[in-house]
């Protein structure tokens, strides 16, 4: 019985760096510089950051099987260094696309908060 669970999990992580490869973090927006940017730039700068965040919740949803696949192997009797390299890497691809989702995020607030103070009459 353990061969064929260790057999299942050897199948499953195994074809977990290919299946991660498949899982393709979304390029960030360029950031705009809210003191110059027109109306419309900004209107566009929104959308690809919402664009963006949403990419990012795919990509995030991508790793997430994987690194739970991975967890359960990791928590066997002997996981290895490739199983714990691999898990170390879903995990640390995981946390720097949340790190650049919150970049993102704050530079379009910096962004808007210039183009607000830059144009008071265009802002309600």
């Amino acid at each position: 019985m353990n061969y064929i669970k260790l057999a299942l999990i050897g199948l499953a992580l195994g074809s977990t760096a290919s299946i991660a490869d498949d899982c393709t973090a979304p390029p960030s927006p360029a950031l705009l510089d809210g003191a110059t940017a027109t109306m419309e730039q900004m209107l566009a700068g929104q959308k690809a950051v919402k664009a963006y965040q949403a990419a990012n919740a795919d990509y995030m949803a991508c790793l997430d099987p994987l690194i739970t696949a991975a967890e359960v192997a990791a928590a066997g009797d002997s996981p290895g260094p490739d199983l714990t390299a691999t898990l170390e890497q879903l995990n640390a691809d995981y946390n720097a696309s949340v790190s650049t989702e919150e970049e993102v995020a704050s530079g379009f607030n910096v962004a808007l908060r210039d183009f607000k103070q830059a144009n008071p009459s265009d802002v309600d």
